[in-house]
């Protein structure tokens, strides 16, 4: 157990290794090394101000900026050693405010198209800058430090835009190359000490500013793939902070026009479609400029003049100014070159090479005129050309050893920042690798440790079984008493139960026998009552004999005086009263009070004498009765009920109980049907 204790021990110290924060000394001097300083209210105010109107904040600053430039002299005498002016560099509010207020004045003279007027105090606030913002740790990434002092951010800004703003200074000097190092400067601080989560907001249009310029750089010397790649990074920040509502559609406009210059239509179309997308009005220049960039690739797409130059004088004819509406010229003027139509061309490009202050644009119009001049004969004009081209065009091999140059220096910024993104993944690997071993190495421990206890367990299980042996041995005689108990009782309940099964099988049988006698006795109940109805029966037929041989003997007339005194309705009421018919026993039984045919038709003759036609009227009324149906009509018209119906039609009870029904329906009447009919006899329904 003791060694068990120790392995946790050390598992748990692995855990606290790896998750630890991180005290080195050194990075303990760094991050209490930091200037305690903090920019004034005021410089504040103007930086917020700059953002939004930098015209404003210029003036703002102006009155205040040599206030700062004085208590920053006052803090840090011309008197004071080197090492005295070091160590208040290091804690002078007024010395960082100096140079916060000089970075602040060359922004916003960019901001305001001004040339830079404080380059070397610049220069000195950037060496500044960047002397703070070295004592810093850096951001890194997921799995590094996330949570920066606000100071510390606040810095890192600093100097990347000190950076920036510099990068503007050498190029305003034409120093391209110094100039696009400083921008990659600023790019590569921006990224080390910044999340994309915290980019957003100033950040996010300060990293459109970057991506902006060192797009425009590789732009102007046509260096196709880093300038795509700058502006698309430039276009997806603008999404998140714009610039201005125009900053997504112009930036999208100039990733068309590089697919363009690269030969990729099909991408620079759908560019340009997108810039038109996001373009929030039409009645500004970076519309017409898409538009006619289009018109002129839809040209160069299907080869068809008509509609890109009707769409191109339109963009010209809404121009603002002479030099828009000479770059709409060039355009037109080039696609009249390529119609091979010399007298239009002139017409468009001559304005063009004669007004138009853009080197690059007057070159290319140049070699238009060189070529039409040419094939005019106009030996004057085209030397002209000839000597322009050889003025302004810049050497092929300096040209190439730029191009060399800045592109060679932006693979180095994508070098290093994969190598950066590399690393960083690297430690995210190793973390979670580490993540994945110590809870290995944990469940390692818990494995020992179980292990251990299984054996300690073994021993304690070998010691149970020989009791567990002897236990048993003693529950088994137990067990073979209660067996033969068990035995006993069940032997007694057997006895029981088929006592139980003979005393049930006894009452069964007298059941039986019970049921038998009650059946017997109906059987010669039935056979009584059948002996009494053959008797009556043959008692009908000899009085049905002297009723015939006394009708044969009278000599009453043919019809009796009511229908009830017919012979036939007496019979038949007579019939009735004597059978006594119950609607239980079957039909059958009856049959000698059956009506024949011959006598079913005298009822009716009957009922239609002494009825006024009462069969004919009824089914005249009622169409759907049958032949059967009047007949049954017939009989309830005497009073009789179903039963003795069912017994002298010799049909079954239940049946004639639906024929009564069906004749209610028919009728449309529920009282019963002897009432109804008589009604109907005697037409008082």
């Amino acid at each position: 157990m003791k060694r068990c204790c120790w392995i946790g021990i050390l598992v748990w110290l692995a855990m606290a290794a790896c998750t630890r924060p991180n005290t080195d000394p050194v990075e303990t001097r760094r991050a209490t090394s930091l200037p305690t300083t903090i920019a004034s209210p005021e410089l504040s105010a103007i930086d917020s101000l700059m953002w939004h109107q930098p015209d404003s904040a210029l003036a703002c600053l102006i009155p205040y900026f040599d206030t700062c430039c004085r208590d920053a002299m006052i803090a840090s005498p011309d008197d004071a050693t080197d090492f005295q002016k070091r160590r208040m560099q290091c804690v002078s509010t007024a010395e960082f405010n100096r140079y916060y207020a000089h970075l602040l004045l060359a922004e916003l003279l960019y901001k305001n198209d001004y040339a830079q007027t404080n380059r070397p105090a610049l220069l000195q606030a950037v060496r500044y800058f960047d002397s703070l913002v070295r004592e810093a740790p850096p951001f890194k990434g997921a799995g590094g430090i996330k949570k920066d002092l606000s100071q510390t951010s606040n810095l890192s800004f600093l100097t990347a835009r000190a950076h920036y703003i510099n990068g503007v200074g050498y190029y305003e000097h034409d120093s391209l190359v110094p100039a696009c190092a400083e921008y990659l400067k600023a790019l590569e601080l921006m990224e080390s000490r910044f999340g994309e989560k915290d980019l957003v907001g100033k950040k996010a249009r300060f990293m459109t500013y970057i991506y902006n310029r060192l797009g425009e750089l590789f732009e102007e010397h046509f260096i196709m793939e880093p300038a795509i790649d700058c502006y698309k990074h430039s276009c997806d920040y603008s999404v998140i902070s714009p610039i201005s509502s125009y900053s997504v559609s112009i930036t999208l406009y100039h990733i068309g026009k590089h697919y363009d210059m690269k030969g990729d239509k099909d991408s620079a179309d759908y560019y340009y479609s997108q810039a038109l997308v996001n373009i929030p009005d039409s009645a500004n220049i970076n519309y017409r400029d898409i538009v006619s960039t289009k018109a002129l690739l839809s040209y160069q797409l299907a080869h068809q003049a008509e509609a890109p130059l009707r769409r191109l004088k339109q963009m010209a004819v809404l121009a603002e100014d002479d030099d828009e509406r000479l770059t709409r010229y060039l355009l037109i003027g080039g696609i009249y070159f390529e119609e091979n139509l010399y007298d239009s061309v002139l017409l468009y490009l001559e304005p063009v090479f004669e007004n138009k202050v853009d080197k690059f644009l007057k070159i290319k119009v140049a070699n238009y005129l060189r070529i039409i001049y040419d094939s005019l004969g106009n030996q004057k004009k085209s030397n002209e050309c000839m000597r322009y081209l050889a003025l302004h065009n810049e050497t092929g091999a300096e040209n190439s050893a730029l191009v060399s140059q800045l592109s060679d220096m932006y693979k180095m910024y994508l070098t290093r920042k994969q190598e950066k993104e590399a690393g960083m993944k690297r430690e995210l690997a190793v973390k979670k690798a580490i993540e994945i071993i110590v809870p290995i190495a944990i469940a390692l421990a818990l494995a020992i440790i179980v292990v251990a206890k299984w054996r300690s367990k073994k021993l304690l299980k070998r010691q149970q079984e020989e009791a567990d042996r002897r236990l048993g041995e003693t529950e088994q005689q137990h067990k073979e008493e209660l067996r033969q108990r068990q035995d006993e009782a069940e032997r007694m309940l057997e006895d029981k139960e088929k006592r139980h099964q003979w005393e049930l099988e006894a009452k069964d049988k007298q059941y039986s026998e019970t049921v038998e006698a009650e059946r017997q006795a109906h059987r010669m109940e039935q056979a009584a009552i059948s002996g009494r109805l053959k008797r009556k029966n043959e008692e009908v037929r000899v009085l049905k004999d002297q009723i015939k041989r006394q009708e044969e003997l009278n000599a009453t007339p043919k019809h009796a005086e009511s229908f009830a005194d017919e012979p036939i309705c007496r019979l038949i009421l007579e019939s009735v009263k004597e059978g006594q018919f119950l609607s239980q026993i079957d039909c059958k039984i009856y049959k000698d009070y059956a009506l024949s045919k011959e006598q079913v038709i005298s009822l009716r003759e009957a009922a239609d004498y002494h009825f006024d036609l009462f069969t004919i009227r009824l089914s005249k009324t009622y169409p759907k009765l049958t032949n059967s149906d009047l007949d049954y009509c017939c009989l309830y018209l005497l009073g009789l009920s179903d039963a003795d119906i069912s017994a002298l039609m010799q049909k079954a009870y239940p049946t004639v109980s639906q024929r009564s029904r069906k004749i209610k329906a028919i009728l449309g009447n529920d009282s019963p049907l002897p009432i109804t009919l008589r009604g109907i006899a005697n037409n008082d329904l």
